[in-house]
């Protein structure tokens, strides 16, 4: 396990589908520069190579599609988290990891000052239910975009590895879901897991970038 330290990574590429309305608004969106929210001299991951390998789709926004399907709390969510886009502190311990991407409407428009609560466990496998250790949450920008820095979590007896998520438009209900990563063992074994949630996740140095995009009801 590498330890790994607070910085910035950047969005990888969407799946590749038929053209949609969230096809053609998501190429419009990364189309602007975006120093701002991912920090200056990021190489984009959205600049993806032909040559590369092809990356694991995520649920897609077309005309008609469900939202991202909800999953359980389970028993350790936590309220009032601080609001920040990175969960490393010092001392946090674990390969690093940064999730990103967009929160659409259900008519495939980008949805701006969305909340989006996170919350995990550490790399070994337990969660912090005293403080807000690896917790928090932040709005998406005027693009829909958000962007978390945290660590890959590790795994606890009857799970897979995921990340927890509640997402809500402004004045909208809650999404709650959890976040998969691919290739991993348990994903066959547990009970609660949804290929549909699965991120797309690769290796960037000693670190992963992930990237999933939500799509929710309520805009």
């Amino acid at each position: 396990m590498t330890d790994e330290h607070i910085g910035a990574d950047a969005p990888e590429p969407f799946g590749r589908r038929s053209v949609s309305r969230k096809t053609l608004l998501k190429a419009a969106l990364i189309a602007v520069p975006m120093p701002a929210l991912l920090g200056g001299g990021v190489a984009l991951a959205r600049d993806h190579r032909p040559s590369d390998p092809p990356l694991t789709p995520t649920p897609y926004c077309d005309d008609g599609d469900d939202p991202t399907p909800p999953q359980t709390e389970g028993p350790y969510f936590k309220p009032d988290s601080p609001e920040r886009a990175s969960l490393l502190e010092p001392g946090t311990r674990g390969t690093r990891l940064t999730v990103s991407g967009y929160v659409f409407g259900p008519t495939c428009r980008p949805v701006a000052h969305a909340l989006l609560d996170f919350w995990q466990a550490d790399t070994a496998g337990a969660y912090d239910n005293t403080g807000f250790r690896l917790r928090g949450h932040q709005y998406t920008d005027a693009r829909g975009a958000f962007m978390l820095t945290t660590i890959v979590p590790g795994l606890y007896p009857s799970r897979t590895r995921h990340i927890h998520v509640k997402v809500q438009a402004p004045g909208g209900p809650i999404l709650t879901t959890q976040l998969y990563f691919p290739g991993e063992p348990r994903n066959n074994t547990d009970p609660i897991f949804n290929a549909a949630l699965l991120m797309n996740v690769r290796q960037a140095g000693p670190a992963k970038q992930a990237t999933f995009d939500f799509v929710i009801g309520g805009s």
